[in-house]
């Protein structure tokens, strides 16, 4: 009883304080996940009150929180919409693979973290939040804007990239051989392509199975079906989240429209719990080491982010202004790049300095992103300016 007890305790105020965390966050109009991550920290294993009464539990509803962040992913997509998306932006998403992911494989090289922490960290440093980009968007007004289908483009060739890679990476920290590796590689491939051409021609009975006139009956149609499809696919190490995203895709429709409507609270409430979790998993007296790698991979990849989006929208004839707002759209990165790195360290197949440097680069991007978002255009006016002052300067003369 007293166990019992105390578990409540420690959730209730875990839960409370991420609900003031998150308004903090939201009233200063940035994403809430630092603030998450460092309140885990700040009550895990170093931090100022260890909380020890939660673990299996905590764990648990992180993983949840995974499958919830993946499957609404999923949801907000239709197949037809990935495949136009990929066949627009295929070269935009290779430039952007290659500028991104390797800061971040060079960094962990140098570190001496190996291959494996490479491939680790390049997806960390790889990946866009789209969950941040989507809200600062809509917060700016910008969803109609020129530019805003093309960094939509990209961000769908991330996703579609993740399926690929997380099973990779599964593959290659389990200690896979080479043919290990290149089976997953396989595996990842049919089931994705199966996946697609499923949700082509018939997704509308993938949704029926799940649809449902009872709201409850419907809830529990969706969560069961993502869990089970969750656990299937780690079984095949596909990856739970992959399993997810992927059910996501096949759901469409109105479906599809209720099931993002009914999901995103509990999704907000348990992805939260993975943030606070892998915080809580990260000692912070590890940080202060690794935080010069992580301001110098800050800077670096908010340049190639920024230059992704410029390139990107420049090709699709869109004005620099224009340009510049795709770029910045695109530096933010949170959820996705915690997942990789939570993956990683929770197989012990990497150094463990990797949550720490995974942490302090979300922590900046998470909060310089938004910034970067809302003040480019004010920067790129302040330019022009400057740069007409000086031409009539110049004619004068």
């Amino acid at each position: 009883m007293h166990n019992s007890a105390v578990a409540l305790i420690e959730l209730g105020a875990i839960f409370f304080g991420l609900g003031i965390l998150g308004r903090v966050a939201w009233k200063i109009g940035i994403s809430p996940i630092p603030f998450y991550l460092l309140g885990g920290l700040a009550f895990g294993s170093g931090g100022l009150i260890p909380l020890e009464g939660i673990g299996e539990f905590a764990s648990l509803a992180g993983e949840i929180g995974v499958v919830l962040l993946l499957l609404l992913l999923g949801l907000e997509y239709s197949a037809a919409e990935l495949v136009t998306g990929l066949r627009r932006s295929w070269v935009g998403g290779l430039l952007d693979l290659v500028l991104n992911a390797t800061p971040g494989a060079i960094v962990a090289l140098i570190l001496g973290w190996g291959p494996v922490g490479a491939l680790a960290m390049a997806g960390v440093t790889y990946i866009s939040s789209s969950g941040i980009i989507a809200k600062v968007l809509g917060d700016l007004g910008r969803l109609g804007n020129r530019e805003t289908p093309v960094v939509l483009s990209i961000l769908v060739f991330e996703d579609l990239a993740m399926a690929l890679y997380l099973p990779i990476l599964t593959a290659v920290l389990a200690g896979a051989t080479l043919l290990g590796g290149l089976s997953a590689i396989g595996i990842s491939l049919v089931v994705v392509t199966l996946v697609l051409i499923l949700a082509l021609k018939f997704g509308r009975y993938v949704s029926a199975i799940v649809d449902s006139k009872s709201p409850e009956v419907f809830l529990l149609r969706v969560l069961g079906a993502a869990l089970l499809v969750a656990g299937v696919a780690q079984q095949l190490q596909v990856s739970a989240a992959v399993g997810a995203f992927l059910l996501g895709i096949a759901i469409s429709g109105s479906t599809a429209e209720n099931a993002t409507r009914m999901l995103e609270p509990l999704r907000d409430l348990f992805a939260a719990m993975f943030f606070v979790v892998f915080g809580l998993n990260t000692v912070p007296s590890t940080i202060p080491p690794v935080l010069v790698a992580a301001l110098v991979l800050a800077v670096v990849t908010t340049v190639t982010k920024i230059a992704t989006g410029w390139w990107a929208a420049k090709r699709q004839g869109i004005g620099k202004m224009g340009q510049a707002r795709a770029g910045a759209a695109l530096v933010a990165r949170g959820e996705f790049s915690i997942v990789i790195a939570g993956l990683a360290v929770s197989m012990n197949a990497v150094d463990e300095r990797l949550a720490a440097l995974a942490t302090a680069y979300v922590l900046v991007m998470a909060v310089f992103g938004p910034l970067a978002a809302r003040g480019v255009e004010p920067l790129m006016r302040l330019a022009q300016a400057r740069l007409q002052t000086r031409a009539v300067q110049l004619r004068e003369q």
